[in-house]
């Protein structure tokens, strides 16, 4: 394994319960590396807790210890981005704080890296969450990996290894709303997946509720396909076939067999269901439409309020 400079990209918010034990075994795994000076960058996302301060002190013990706040919370996947964007290593670690993906999988992924790869993604297996939350998990991977234009590793997450060819590229793209795992795909290079149990979490509560799991979906979904806008072409089609072929069945039998289609129930019914329709088409037309408004707008993805960098001048440059 050849020396080289590490660098580890952790967006935190509101992890006061679990930076002491993220920070010890983040650290042992780095004093055990060769080559150097190594890193951690913490971006903390505007959290309301001790998260801020816990981060400066740790700062100030170790220069190896890079704290970055934005100005207020922007959203865990523009805090990764924020990770990355300051991060100065030969090769570039990005995980969560909340040590559910563990930081000792590092040499291994770095095994990976010497073999020729320049990504090296861990895919989840005995994942520690509710039943409902792998079949969801479960489903939502399957479902991006099926609509996007670009392969896509299944029941994998932000947890990577990345090479600064490879960094560089993700970084430079210009998006806003920012799926990184599909971003991390679609700048290519030569990737692999090593598959790793998922441990539960080691302390604190989740940070991402129902709502922005589904909105992260939904980004994975509309960032890297049109195959949504086909489908409501397609589901408009058959919808007028629908209405077409009822038009001629009603024509026929007012002609043929002298009477008129009957049936206020059923009509009731199709009426119902085809507005329904409209409206999922209407929502999926709107899903892209906001993603455009967002974008034109060209407002960065993170404002950074102040960074902490202890390190001796010019170690880090």
């Amino acid at each position: 394994m050849r020396p080289r400079r590490i660098s580890v990209a952790i967006p935190v918010y509101n992890e006061e319960d679990v930076i002491p034990e993220l920070l010890g075994r983040l650290t042992a795994v780095l004093d055990a590396q060769p080559g150097g000076p190594h890193e951690i960058v913490f971006v903390n996302d505007g959290s309301q807790d001790r998260t801020r301060e816990l981060l400066a002190a740790a700062a100030a013990r170790d220069h190896r210890i890079v704290v970055i706040n934005l100005s207020r919370n922007f959203g865990h996947q523009a805090a990764l981005s924020a990770a990355l964007g300051h991060a100065i290593g030969d090769v570039v670690l990005s995980m969560d704080a909340d040590l559910q993906d563990a930081p000792e999988a590092l040499p291994s992924l770095l095994t990976k890296l010497d073999e020729g790869y320049d990504v090296v993604v861990v895919r989840r297996v005995e994942r520690k969450e509710t039943i409902w939350k792998r079949a969801a998990y479960y489903l939502a991977y399957r479902l991006i990996a099926r609509l996007s234009n670009v392969p896509q590793e299944l029941d994998v997450g932000d947890f990577a290894l990345m090479t600064r060819q490879v960094v560089t590229a993700v970084t430079s793209l210009p998006e806003r709303e920012r799926y990184l795992r599909g971003l991390r795909s679609w700048v290519g290079f030569r990737q692999t997946a090593m598959a790793m149990p998922r441990a539960a979490r080691a302390a604190g509560t989740t940070k991402y509720s129902l709502g922005r799991l589904v909105g992260l979906a939904l980004d994975g979904a509309f960032s890297f396909s049109v195959v949504p806008l086909r489908i409501s072409a397609g589901i408009g089609f058959l919808s007028f076939l629908g209405a077409l072929l009822f038009s001629l069945y009603a024509v026929y039998a007012r002609v043929a067999l002298g009477r008129s289609p009957q049936g206020f129930t059923a009509l009731f019914v199709a009426g119902t269901f085809f507005a329904g329709i409209l409206l999922i088409v209407l929502w999926i037309l709107g899903e892209y439409i906001g993603r455009i408004y967002v974008e034109v707008k060209r407002r960065p993805a993170y404002v950074v309020e102040s960074v902490i960098r202890h390190a001796p001048r010019g170690e880090n440059d």
